[in-house]
């Protein structure tokens, strides 16, 4: 009876230490990574636009990896000079409101509308907040054309 009770004894011990490691051995906070850094690349543009001239900017997302969920939105803000900043669907940006970036290579026009020097500063922020900025200036052409 004493050698039934002593490796009872021992079984409850063994399953309680077992039960220990596991209660221990568990993690609900899964380490899965959602915001990842992201640059946006561009071609080179003009640095000089007459009034009325439109110049592409070519641009590029460059995610530093992938989290399904994650949105881009772009604004702009124009501190110096007039002109107008459009998307390659045709959607003409208002100064500071924020659209919805659909696609990771994209263009966008400005079109000069001041003899001033201009600059525009373009953001693109991702949902968990992270920006990057460029910011393109233009200076004005006013090189006669030759006929």
């Amino acid at each position: 009876m004493c050698m039934k009770n002593a490796m009872y004894k021992i079984l409850v011990g063994c399953y309680i230490v077992a039960s220990l490691v596991l209660v221990c051995a568990c993690n609900d906070g899964l380490d899965i990574q959602q915001a990842y850094p992201f640059t946006v690349e561009t071609l080179p543009v003009p640095k000089k636009l007459k009034v009325g001239e439109t110049a592409e900017i070519r641009c590029q997302l460059v995610r530093g990896g992938y989290y399904q969920p994650t949105t881009y939105q772009i604004r702009y803000f124009q501190p110096d000079g007039k002109g107008r900043l459009e998307m390659d669907d045709g959607t003409v940006f208002l100064p500071n409101d924020l659209y919805p970036l659909e696609k990771e290579t994209f263009r966008l026009y400005y079109t000069s509308a001041s003899t001033d020097q201009q600059t525009i500063d373009i953001y693109i922020i991702d949902s968990f907040g992270q920006m990057q900025q460029l910011s393109f200036s233009f200076n004005n052409d006013s090189r006669k054309e030759e006929k």
